[in-house]
């Protein structure tokens, strides 16, 4: 009778883990891939900055790549000094181009991969924008930081490896940060004009915001995020751009970071539509 009941048990336990199996598989194949863009394949060497999770300390604006809601600072709290009004864009970045024209950015580049596909599609169209580019970058592959200046597009500070608490920082630091960036660019451009900074992640605080004006730099917002560094598809990236730019918008964009074929293909569709309707200039608008 023992032995019996021992036998049930054991079928009974064999039936049990061969039905969790069963489901576990099945759920597996069930789950939907990570999506990639178009399947090309990003460099597995090139700093992912646009797979970083959100920031917690420094959450960035509504659709502001990154993070999540603005930080909304109380006249009690440490940055008290500057608060933006609903015309400016955090700590009164800009977020508009202050004329009918709008600007493409480009951020955390430059890429060996996707910058000069950029480029290309950019000089096809005959089309100028600004590249925020990330120091570390700038050094490494300082032949496309000359091919941009050569191209007419505008260069922004995007600090040296994109760090996302940079704003918390004390001020020494992100002075050594900046100007360590500038110098990259400048080593590799040196007539570059370098008149704009944003900050990674859009976590602006009141000391980076000093030290980058302090430093002759504009302070660099955007005004509509089609979150490409998510990876959403070249149909989503379009979606969301036509949908949002108004003039003077400032559009965020990526040509590094990451797999940005989603970006570049969605140009292809972008940069006829946004010239039908508008008109394209690197900041300052005015000056192509």
């Amino acid at each position: 009778m023992r032995a019996s009941t021992l036998r049930a048990a054991g079928m009974v336990t064999l039936v049990v883990a061969a039905l969790l199996g069963s489901a576990y598989a099945l759920g597996r194949s069930l789950m939907p891939d990570h999506p990639r863009g178009n399947g090309v394949a990003a460099s597995v060497r090139a700093p992912h900055y646009g797979d970083q999770p959100p920031s917690t300390d420094f959450p960035g604006p509504p659709g502001g790549g990154y993070g999540g809601p603005s930080p909304d600072p109380s006249p009690s709290g440490p940055d008290s000094g500057r608060q933006a009004d609903d015309s400016e864009g955090p700590y009164g970045a800009e977020v508009s181009t202050g004329s009918a024209r709008i600007a493409l950015t480009f951020d955390d580049g430059p890429d060996p991969q996707w910058t000069p596909q950029v480029l290309a599609l950019l000089k096809e169209y005959g089309v100028k924008a600004t590249f925020c580019v990330v120091g570390e970058n700038a050094e490494a592959h300082p032949d496309l930081v000359r091919s941009i200046v050569a191209d007419g597009h505008t260069i922004c500070n995007h600090s040296w490896n994109h760090d996302l608490a940079l704003g918390k920082r004390s001020a020494d630091a992100i002075r050594d940060d900046l100007t360590r960036t500038n110098d990259a660019i400048r080593a590799a451009a040196p007539d570059a004009r370098i008149a704009y900074f944003r900050q990674p992640g859009g976590a602006w605080t009141s000391p980076v915001v000093s030290v980058c004006e302090e430093l002759g730099m504009t302070p660099l917002h955007w005004a509509v995020d089609p979150t490409d560094w998510q990876v959403p598809g070249a149909a989503k990236i379009t979606q969301v751009v036509l949908a949002q730019t108004r003039p003077g918008s400032i559009v965020l964009m990526h040509d590094a970071g990451g797999d940005r074929s989603g970006t570049v293909e969605a140009l292809q569709d972008l940069l006829p539509q946004l010239m039908h309707r508008f008109q394209l200039e690197a900041l300052p608008t005015g000056t192509t």
